[in-house]
C-alpha cells in the first residue's frame, strides 16, 4: 500500500524554499499532522519553523507554497493553506483504489509487516499462582499479554509465549502443611482450586492463633527446595491439578502458550546467579539475609535470599532472564505484570545491569492497572475473589439470553453466545489504556451497548450479511483486487471508511511500539462506526453493476479489516449475529 504521507513529505522536502531551511524529508514527515477536522484536508504541514530561515510570517509562507503550483502529484486532489498550515487533500479515487486493492490482495495479512523479521520477542503473561484461584484480576495480564504477542507476531517477529507460573515459594510450604493437617485427596480431586484455596485460608486463620505454623511452613518449603520426596510429590500434584483448571479457562479464551516454565524451573539455575553476584562483589549481608545495595540508584535494597537461605522472586527472575537470553537470544523480553511490581522490575533490571549483562534493558516491564471489587481489593487469603471462569460463563449465558430474546440471525445459538460473550469480556479489558485501574462491575462487563466488542462483531457480521444478500439476489461477488473501484467511492461516507481502513497498518505498528492493544481496540471501533455510517447512507445493491461492485468490494475490505483487528485482540468474529 502506498504511503501517501511519505510521498507528501518527499514533495515538500524537494521544494527550493524547504531546502533553503535545511529541513530533510524525515523531518518534514515527522512534522506532518492529521487535521482533526476532515474538511481541512488529509494532512497538514505547519510552517512555523520555516519563518526564521525564510524571514517571513508562517501564514505568508503557507500561502505562497500553496499558490506556487509546485506541489503536484497523481494522488493529490488539491493543496490549500489554512493560516500557517499547508493543507493536502488526497485524491479520493487514488486512495480508494490503492487501499481496497491492498486489503483484498493481502486478506488476513492486511496490516502485517516484516518489521521484526529475524528477531525474537518473548512475552511473559498470565502467570497465575498454582493452587490459588484464577480470578478476574488475572484477566488483565492474560488478555493484554495475548494481544501484545499477536501484534508482535503480526509485524514479523518470532514470538515465544511464556506462562511463568507461580509454582514456587513459601506459600507451598503453607499449602503442604495445611493439606497434611486438614486435607482430603478426594476433595482436591473433585474441586481442586476451591478446595486448595480453602486450605490456604484455613492455614492463615490458624496461624493467627498459632504463629508456630509459619515456622513449620518455612521449614516445609526448605525441604521442598532441598528435594524432599514427599514434599515434591505433593507439590507436583497441586501443580497438575491447578494446571488442569487453568487450561479450561485458557481454552475458553483461545489462548495457548509455548512454555509453562514457572519459577520452579529455575530452582537448579540459581547457584550460578549467586556465584556471579558474589564474584562481582554485589552481595551484602543484612540481618542474615543477602541483599544487593541499590541506594546509589535511589532504590530500596534488592533482597536476594532470606536469612534461612531460601531464594526470592528476584533471584529466580535473574536466572530466568539469563536462561531465556541463552536459549532464545531475545530482542525483547517482555513482562506483562501489574504496576504493583514496578519497583521489583526496576531492581531486577538494575541488578542484571550491574552483573554486566548488556541486554539488561531489553527486558521490558509492561505494567497495567489493577482490578478491585466495589468494596475493596481482592484477597486470596480471605477468599474475596471473583473466579475468571465464572465471569466468562456468566457472560456467555447472558449473551445466550440476548440472542434468543432478540431473535438474532444465527445458525448456532450456543456458538454465537460463546463468541460474543467472551468477546465482550476481552474487549472490555482492552478498550481502555492498560495502565488505568478499574473497579470490577458485572453491569459494565455485560453491557453490550455502545463502543463494545459486540458492536464491532455485529459490524463484521453486518458486512458478511450484505455480501450474502448480494449472492442470494443472484449477484456474482466481484473478484480481483478492486483496483478500479475508486471512481464510485468518492462520497464522504465512503472516503471516511476507506481512510479508517488505510490507517490500520500504522495503528498496529503503533500499538506494538507502545505495548498498548487499546490503540487497536479504539481504531476498529472507528472502522465499525464508519462502516455503519456508509451502510446507512449509501445504497449498496444498486442497479449499476460497476457502482454496485465497487461498493461490495469496499464492504469486503471493511469486513477484512474488522476481522484482522479483532483477531489481534484475541476475539472471534461471527459471520452471523
Amino acid at each position: 500500500m502506498r504511503d501517501f504521507k511519505k510521498e507528501i513529505a518527499a514533495l515538500v522536502a524537494a521544494l527550493p524554499q524547504i531546502k533553503e531551511t535545511g529541513l530533510g524529508e524525515s523531518e518534514v514527515y515527522a512534522a506532518l499532522e492529521t487535521p482533526s477536522d476532515e474538511a481541512k484536508g488529509d494532512y497538514a504541514f505547519p510552517c512555523f519553523r520555516l519563518a526564521k530561515a525564510l524571514r517571513k510570517a508562517p501564514q505568508q509562507i503557507a500561502a505562497e507554497l500553496a499558490e506556487s503550483g509546485s506541489l503536484r502529484a497523481d494522488f493529490l486532489g488539491r493543496v490549500a493553506n489554512e493560516n500557517a498550515y499547508l493543507n493536502f487533500f488526497l485524491d479520493r479515487e487514488a486512495v480508494a483504489d490503492d487501499t481496497v486493492s491492498d486489503v483484498l490482495e493481502r486478506g488476513e495479512r492486511f496490516g502485517a509487516s516484516d518489521f521484526g523479521a529475524g528477531r525474537t520477542v518473548i512475552v511473559e503473561f498470565s502467570s497465575p499462582n498454582i493452587a490459588k484461584p484464577f480470578h478476574i484480576g488475572h484477566i488483565r495480564s492474560t488478555v493484554i499479554g495475548n494481544s501484545i504477542e499477536k501484534i508482535y507476531r503480526f509485524i514479523g517477529f518470532d514470538t515465544v509465549r511464556i506462562n511463568h507460573l507461580g509454582d514456587y515459594g513459601t506459600q507451598f510450604g503453607k499449602m503442604i502443611v495445611a493439606y497434611r493437617r486438614w486435607g482430603k485427596k478426594e476433595d482436591v480431586e473433585r474441586e481442586p482450586i476451591v478446595t486448595l484455596l480453602g486450605y490456604y485460608q484455613k492455614f492463615h486463620e490458624e496461624a493467627d492463633r498459632d504463629p508456630s505454623l509459619e515456622n513449620e511452613a518455612r521449614e516445609t518449603f526448605a525441604k521442598l527446595e532441598q528435594g524432599g520426596e514427599e514434599e515434591l510429590e505433593l507439590w507436583q500434584w497441586f501443580r497438575n491439578e491447578s494446571l488442569g483448571e487453568f487450561n479450561r479457562v485458557y481454552k475458553m479464551l483461545g489462548i495457548e502458550f509455548d512454555s509453562y516454565a514457572g519459577e520452579s524451573f529455575y530452582s537448579d539455575k540459581m547457584g550460578r546467579v549467586m556465584r556471579e553476584l558474589s564474584e562481582k562483589g554485589l552481595l551484602v549481608e543484612s540481618d542474615g539475609a543477602q541483599i544487593v545495595d541499590l541506594s546509589a540508584y535511589d532504590m530500596a535494597p534488592a533482597l536476594i535470599t532470606k536469612s534461612d537461605g531460601s531464594t526470592l522472586y528476584i533471584t529466580r527472575d535473574i536466572a530466568a532472564a539469563i536462561y531465556r537470553k541463552e536459549t532464545y537470544d531475545f530482542y525483547k523480553n517482555i513482562y506483562v505484570v501489574a504496576s504493583q511490581q514496578n519497583l521489583h522490575f526496576q531492581q531486577f533490571i538494575k541488578v542484571e545491569e550491574l552483573l554486566g549483562y548488556e541486554w539488561a534493558h531489553d527486558c521490558v516491564h509492561v505494567p497495567f492497572g489493577l482490578v478491585s471489587l466495589a468494596d475493596g481489593t481482592m484477597s486470596t487469603r480471605s477468599g474475596r475473589v471473583v473466579f475468571l471462569e465464572d465471569v466468562l460463563n456468566r457472560a456467555v449465558e447472558q449473551t445466550r439470553k440476548i440472542v434468543i430474546d432478540k431473535n438474532v440471525n444465527t445458525d448456532n445459538i450456543d456458538e454465537t453466545a460463546r463468541q460474543v460473550g467472551i468477546g465482550a469480556v476481552v474487549f472490555n479489558e482492552l478498550s481502555n489504556n492498560r495502565i488505568k485501574d478499574y473497579v470490577f462491575s458485572w453491569d459494565k462487563i455485560l453491557n453490550f451497548e455502545g463502543e463494545t466488542g459486540p458492536y464491532v462483531q455485529y459490524s463484521h457480521a453486518r458486512a458478511a450479511s450484505v455480501l450474502r444478500k448480494a449472492e442470494d439476489a443472484g449477484v456474482k461477488l466481484p473478484g480481483g483486487t478492486g483496483a478500479s473501484c475508486g471512481a464510485y467511492l468518492r462520497s464522504d461516507a465512503s472516503y471516511s471508511l476507506i481512510k479508517r481502513i488505510a490507517e490500520l497498518p500504522a495503528v498496529i505498528l503503533d500499538a506494538g511500539e507502545k505495548y498498548e492493544p487499546s490503540i487497536v481496540t479504539r481504531h476498529i471501533v472507528d472502522i465499525a462506526q464508519a462502516f455503519n455510517k456508509f451502510y446507512h447512507e449509501e445504497h449498496i445493491l444498486v442497479e449499476d453493476e460497476a457502482e454496485r461492485d465497487a461498493k461490495l468490494v469496499l464492504v469486503r475490505a471493511a469486513k477484512q479489516a474488522l476481522l484482522n483487528g479483532l483477531t489481534l485482540l484475541g476475539i472471534e468474529a461471527p459471520e452471523r449475529m
